[in-house]
């Protein structure tokens, strides 16, 4: 097919309920795309991050390869050793706990919010807070524990027990807290939201606050997650625990996977019958987890995340500088967000024709999220491909005003 017909059968047979861009891709590998005219791009936000080792990472591909030769399925009624197998390596990088395995972030955080409820239960406790310009699923228990009512609005009227705070106001947090709250889910960096970063000493507030109420803490990590920060996980820079929290995204390298972490007297609760999922660390997707932290391990990409990061925030602090339209610089490792002070759709289409993929979250952050396996030659070249970009960009009228 050409490009013109793959459009036309996506108009004429799949629900719309996405804004593409006006890009037909048929290769990836690494850090680079290709369209089908065969222009290549770098990509900075490789599919909202699930990319995180690049595209079609080489260790991933042979595993699931190799996978789908052996067994591609099995019922979760019986055993085998890839879920064993992964779930071992998630809690050996985390924290003491036990493992429930689904196919997206959506399904990891509706798992966490069912075991918070459950948890709960005998006390009467079933409310829920989270933070203001959250995002934690599309689910109508997720987009309801999601802290933006764009996403909820129109799906109305929602589940009940709900609540949200401003980030990083420990005070408008304790006010909400009654002895039926249940648990606060807490994004440590906000991705959607506009890459806000929840402050150290506000995160031990709400860790002491748990303890003392018998509240759980659940860190949806589904973004943050597998090196994106320079450590596994985003609560390993802030030297505190959850007592859940939800994975997804670079996970499985590609491959589409969920899980959700407990602590081991928290995760008892979930009994045979209370919760499932078909699909849920079948022996493809296991696969596909266990290649995805033995790739981390073995290639050192924390370490390259880590020598990096500093070159990184640097050259964006720089582009600061440089550029009024820019208003602020903020994030973590290879989790960087621009906040600029007028709409960026138009950068990131500049971008675009340039040869540069990146994304607008909140209608004027740029979201930058380069694969943690990235070199610095490329990270650097697509970092000038911005930097040209804006340049371009703030002869736009609307931005000079």
């Amino acid at each position: 097919m050409n490009e013109q017909e793959i459009k036309q059968i996506y108009q004429e047979f799949i629900i719309g309920s996405y804004k593409r861009d006006d890009i037909v891709f048929v290769k990836g590998k690494g850090s680079y795309l290709w369209d089908i005219n065969g222009k290549k791009y770098i990509d900075f936000f490789p599919g909202w991050a699930v990319s995180g080792l690049g595209h079609c990472p080489q260790l991933v591909v042979k595993s699931i390869c190799k996978q789908a030769k052996t067994l591609m399925h099995l019922s979760n009624n019986f055993y085998h050793p890839w879920q064993a197998q992964a779930a071992k390596k998630i809690i050996d990088i985390s924290f003491n706990g036990k493992v429930f395995f689904c196919n997206s972030g959506a399904e990891a955080n509706e798992a966490a919010i069912k075991l918070c409820r459950i948890y709960g239960m005998k006390k009467g406790k079933y409310k829920f807070i989270s933070l203001k310009d959250s995002f934690h699923g599309r689910s109508l228990a997720t987009v309801t524990l999601t802290g933006q009512e764009k996403y909820s609005l129109p799906f109305k009227p929602l589940p009940e027990g709900f609540s949200y705070v401003p980030i990083n106001d420990f005070s408008a947090l304790n006010s909400l807290v009654d002895d039926k709250t249940s648990a606060i889910f807490i994004e440590i960096i906000q991705g959607e939201g506009g890459i806000n970063v929840v402050e150290k000493e506000y995160l031990q507030q709400i860790r002491n606050l748990c303890d003392e109420k018998d509240i759980l803490l659940v860190f949806d990590e589904v973004q943050t997650g597998f090196g994106r920060t320079g450590k596994f996980f985003a609560y390993q820079n802030y030297e505190i625990e959850p007592d859940i929290m939800t994975l997804a995204k670079t996970l499985g390298g590609g491959f589409p996977v969920g899980a959700m972490i407990a602590r081991n007297e928290i995760a008892d609760l979930f009994v045979p019958g209370t919760h499932a999922s078909t699909f849920g660390g079948n022996p493809l997707a296991s696969s596909s987890i266990i290649s995805v932290i033995e790739t981390i391990i073995n290639e050192k990409l924390l370490k390259n995340v880590n020598i990096l990061s500093p070159f990184f925030k640097e050259f964006l602090e720089n582009l600061k500088e440089k550029f009024p339209v820019i208003k602020e610089i903020r994030g973590i490792g290879f989790m960087q967000g621009m906040e600029l002070k007028t709409p960026g759709e138009e950068l990131v289409e500049i971008c675009r024709q340039k040869g540069l993929l990146i994304n607008c979250t909140h209608s004027n952050v740029i979201r930058i999220m380069p694969a943690i396996n990235i070199k610095k030659p490329l990270l650097k070249k697509g970092l000038k491909i911005l930097e040209n970009s804006l340049k371009e960009f703030s002869c736009f009228p609307e931005v000079v005003k």
